[in-house]
């Protein structure tokens, strides 16, 4: 460690530390524009002027400096530091005054105003009048894409985006193109950037210069009521920000969780939020004749009570969608065990996961932030980029550090860092030696992921069990690390398979209940299953847009959607986190454990619990674990070595991710107009790419 003077203070700091952060662990407040803790240090806003004692007899950019690099005083004192000297004050008007020599004062009308740190900084360390008197530089504004709005005379050039989509995204479609007055960042060739993550120079745009285009003129955000969530667009349980304004979500933000996905968000996470208020279902409604009518509660109950009292319990079934939280699982449960029904199943896309296998059989066992302590990684059967953008941001994060070789097995596709395709099915699993497994054995920390299009096929427990005998035999599985990862893709399915969702002695799974398997049929937001095969069956479905689900239903229950409930999610890694409501739900829909609640009574199997406290005091009392929340699990080690012993035969079909359109994967996301336009751009950049 190294000894500071800053302002009078002595701090110990590490000797690779910045000036900047060695004056923040201080207490000192240093402004910066160009600065970012988790991009490469740029240096060009000069925003950042200290004084050194003893250096030049000029300010030093703080954020370019290592205290390392700095001399101690002649009898051997620690170097000395000023934040607020004459010098650095001079120097901080100085600066703002050039970067306000072209920057439009169009305040009142820009979508950064409020949240600008420009502007903060303006009032906090420049002046009230400028000496410039020249005509302000105007700059065309280009276009991005449909999510990103772009008012580039607003830009003071500091880079953040460029460093984000280069060494965050993966992408080198954003760059900084001519020199002084000349200078402008661009796409180059002007079309809409390709990545999955780039909403996120919103947030790192210290000017109005880069802003959501969804967004703008909608509201200013000391109108909004800000809630703290969790997201359910993947099983990554991203931490949001639900910004709202009455009965309306107006936009999602990140916030900074280090351990699951630091500061990021997906574009489906951040712009999905249009869809929470088209397609709506606000009313219960009853099939007659062949088409739906609005009808009443009483109503509606009605004709289940009828239904379900003709029906033997083994011809009842129930299946859980992805974007179910704990809670309303839990109720479904109860109610089915209530009716003397085995037939249950969150799986909506057949995986073999099950409760019974263990819990480390199906997490993500090393967590999200142990991607960064893994030195060889393989990845089966799924595609991180589409199926969970943030945890792959985690994965270049890790390779970019230097050190991880990287491996895969599947379909050939661009995940934004170079990987070495081994295969594309089973055998190259089962099969593998040589090299590969050589790497995976020498390192001290092999990571193996297992994607869902690995799993969710009929030979997927032998290929389960495969990668886990590979992760034993690899030395990937000890006291000191579990590198055996299982990368979900719905938000609702950890919870589930804790729950023990899954069929009963005797019970249909998802493809058991089809053909007219079952007489009655629930569906507690699933909408991602082929609706054509419940024909015969009376589908009772409970969920919030007039999705499939809905199409195919005879009797429609609203419920309310993640953002309208205050709810449990546990992640891919197995953190329980809950969600806060953040808005009400629209019309008479009611939060779906409610509605699960209320039916039982008319069926005559009342559930034992009034209230979402009541229930989780019985959810904590049955599952004690989902009280311990944010919360990573302890590693599973046992149920690990145990799936490995499985065995079984696998198939020869490759490996085939589940998400087949990233922006349309939920009722939510495909209700919204910003995730069609999204959908149908991608689209068009394949079909340009495969010609």
């Amino acid at each position: 460690m190294a000894k500071l003077i800053v302002d009078g203070t002595e701090i110990e700091v590490a000797p690779d530390a910045t000036l900047l952060q060695a004056c923040e662990q201080a207490g000192a407040e240093v402004p910066r524009f160009c600065f970012h803790e988790r991009l490469s240090i740029a240096g060009n806003c000069r925003m950042c002027l200290v004084e050194v004692k003893g250096g030049p007899p000029k300010p030093t950019a703080s954020c370019a400096m290592q205290v390392k690099d700095l001399r101690p005083g002649p009898n051997g004192e620690p170097p000395v530091v000023l934040t607020k000297s004459p010098m650095v004050k001079k120097a901080r008007e100085g600066v703002m005054e050039f970067l306000l020599i072209n920057h439009p004062l169009d305040c009142p009308i820009c979508d950064q105003g409020g949240e600008c740190d420009l502007q903060d900084q303006a009032m906090a360390y420049g002046v009230d009048s400028s000496r410039y008197v020249e005509n302000k530089r105007a700059v065309e504004d280009k276009y991005i894409g449909p999510l990103v709005k772009t008012i580039m005379t607003r830009c003071i050039h500091c880079t953040r985006c460029v460093r984000f989509t280069t060494e965050v995204a993966g992408i080198t479609e954003l760059g900084l193109i001519g020199r002084g007055e000349d200078a402008e960042i661009t796409t180059y060739l002007e079309r809409a950037m390709s990545s999955e993550l780039q909403g996120n120079v919103i947030d790192l745009c210290p000017v109005g210069a880069l802003t959501s285009k969804p967004y703008a003129y909608q509201a200013r955000p000391w109108e909004l009521a800000k809630t703290e969530s969790v997201d359910v667009m993947d099983a990554l349980g991203s931490a949001i920000r639900v910004d709202s304004r009455g009965r309306e979500v107006m936009r999602i933000l990140p916030r900074l969780n280090e351990e699951v996905n630091e500061e990021w968000i997906s574009d489906k996470t951040r712009f999905v939020w249009d869809g929470l208020k088209t397609q709506r279902l606000d009313r219960p409604y009853v099939r007659e004749n062949g088409r739906l009518r609005p009808a009443s509660w009483t109503e509606a109950f009605a004709a289940i009570k009828a239904k379900v009292a003709a029906t033997a319990p083994n011809r009842i079934g129930a299946i859980a969608g992805d974007l179910a939280s704990v809670e309303e699982i839990y109720a479904l449960k109860g109610l089915m065990a209530a009716l003397g029904s085995p037939n249950v199943d969150g799986r909506q896309d057949g995986t073999v996961l099950d409760g019974s296998l263990g819990r480390g059989a199906y997490l993500f066992n090393p967590g999200v932030a142990g991607i960064e302590a893994a030195d060889a990684i393989l990845l089966v059967g799924t595609d991180p980029r589409h199926e969970a953008p943030v945890l792959n941001a985690r994965i270049r994060k890790r390779w970019r550090a230097g050190g991880c070789p990287v491996y895969a097995i599947g379909g050939k596709r661009d995940l934004t860092y170079p990987v070495t395709w081994i295969g594309t099915g089973p055998e190259a699993l089962t099969g593998l030696d040589g090299a590969v497994r050589d790497v995976l054995a020498a390192a001290k920390r092999p990571l193996i992921v297992v994607g869902q299009g690995a799993i969710a096929r009929p030979d997927g427990l032998a290929v389960l069990s495969a990668a886990a005998k590979l992760a034993v035999d690899v030395g990937a599985v000890s006291d000191e690390w579990n590198g055996f990862a299982v990368l979900h893709t719905a938000a609702s399915r950890v919870g589930a398979l804790d729950l023990g969702f899954t069929p009963g002695a005797g019970g249909l799974d998802v493809r058991g209940m089809q053909g007219g398997a079952v007489d009655v049929l629930f569906l507690l937001g699933a909408d991602e299953i082929a609706m054509g095969n419940y024909v015969g069956s009376f589908v009772v479905y409970v969920g919030t847009h007039g999705d499939s689900g809905a199409h195919r239903a005879d009797v429609i229950l609203p419920g309310a959607a993640y953002t309208e409930k205050s709810g449990t999610y546990v992640n891919t890694e197995g953190r329980v986190q809950v969600g806060a409501r953040a808005t009400f739900p629209p019309g008479e829909a009611r939060e779906d454990w409610a509605v699960l609640r209320a039916l039982s009574d008319v069926l005559g199997k009342r559930l034992p619990f009034d209230s979402l406290a009541q229930l989780r005091a019985r959810l904590y009392a049955d599952h004690p674990h989902f009280a311990a929340v944010d919360v990573l699990p302890p590693s599973d080690t046992a149920s690990v070595v145990g799936l490995a012993a499985i065995g079984g035969t696998v198939g020869t079909a490759p490996f085939a991710s589940t998400i087949t359109d990233f922006y349309l994967t939920n009722p939510i996301a495909r209700a919204s107009a910003v995730m069609a336009e999204c959908s149908a751009l991608a689209a068009g950049a394949v079909k340009a790419a495969a010609e």
